[in-house]
């Protein structure tokens, strides 16, 4: 979600609910985004949010047919970041880089539905340097020291940029693609093939603009991956990304037919996970002063843990995590 966007909806049926701001929080297009019901309401206090163009009030009762738009205002003004006291699993720094492991619910940087509380903000109290270069910070104004992100609900390792020349050599490997990123995730579905690449570009959905899908005139984009362990109606695999599109693996893994489990936007929520199951559990990148080869691992997280272990048990295996995350495509 970009600032600036506007979102039209036109109420089909009898709205259930029928409170303005419950029925837009109820909307995936906007709770997809991060705008949450408190969001939605400080929106329609200042005017928006309207109903039939006129302006709305949070508790408006809303009537079918009626014709609603949501207007997002412009992000904050990089003098409005601020240094917050947010934890951060760091395992490796120097005064180049840093390489976080990242919670999932995390954003990466402020955006509509987060102005505060994210990644950027937890960087800038623990990396000052990176907030105070001319230009609003390395690498750009809302998002200094970022380099390459992670979906909120996305865990994992993520490196970050603490000089304005780590920035630009890092983005480089991006874009030349010898930076190393794999991921852990759990399909729903017995993968067949049990490895290959899914070649096929993504664009945006052009019936639900948050959304990403595979598409004609879409940008090229290869995931590569390979079976880790087949459980019970299910397939842990091991994933790396060639390119970095948005929500690619998701994307890619959904077109194939073996959407992530608990995705609730490319599959299915699942009463047994909040999130999709999906960690970056390892990156590498050529250290950006140095130049030698910097490699890093995170095991998965306790959530993703425990429901690995529920389903290995189910399929009768002992296999641990740590084989997973140290074997590679």
């Amino acid at each position: 979600m970009e600032a600036g966007d506007r979102y039209e909806f036109v109420v089909a049926g009898d709205p259930d609910p029928a409170r303005l701001d419950a029925w837009l929080a109820a909307q995936p297009r906007l709770s997809e985004t991060g705008l949450s019901r408190s969001r939605l309401r400080d929106l329609a206090v200042a005017g928006f949010i309207a109903v039939n163009g006129a302006p709305a009030r949070p508790a408006q009762r809303i009537r079918t047919g009626d014709a609603i738009t949501v207007d997002v205002p412009p992000l904050s003004a990089p003098a409005d970041l601020v240094p917050q006291d947010i934890p951060l699993t760091v395992v490796y720094e120097d005064s180049h880089v840093a390489v976080v492991d990242k919670p999932a619910g995390l954003p990466v940087h402020p955006g509509p539905g987060h102005p505060d509380g994210t990644l950027v903000n937890a960087l800038l109290a623990r990396c000052p340097e990176i907030g105070e270069k001319s230009g609003g910070g390395i690498g750009g104004e809302l998002r200094p020291g970022i380099v390459h992100r992670l979906d909120r609900d996305t865990s994992g390792l993520m490196v970050v940029a603490k000089t304005q020349l780590a920035h630009i050599r890092l983005t480089e490997q991006l874009k030349d693609r010898t930076m190393l990123k794999e991921y852990l995730g759990v399909a729903v579905g017995l993968v067949t093939p049990a490895s290959g690449v899914i070649d096929a570009p993504i664009a945006r959905d052009p019936r639900h603009r948050q959304r990403m899908a595979v598409g004609a005139g879409g940008r090229v984009a290869r995931t590569h991956y390979e079976t880790a362990a087949e459980l019970p109606g299910h397939t842990l695999l091991r994933l790396r990304l060639e390119t970095g599109r948005t929500h690619q693996i998701r994307v890619h893994l959904a077109y194939l037919g073996y959407p992530l489990l608990g995705d609730p936007v490319y599959g299915k929520a699942s009463d047994r996970i909040g999130r999709q199951f999906l960690h970056a559990a390892r990156l590498g990148f050529r250290h950006p002063e140095t130049g030698e080869w910097s490699e890093h691992e995170a095991g998965l997280p306790a959530d993703l843990d425990r429901l690995l272990a529920k389903l290995r048990s189910n399929a009768g295996t002992s296999q641990q995590t740590g084989d997973f995350v140290a074997s590679k495509i």
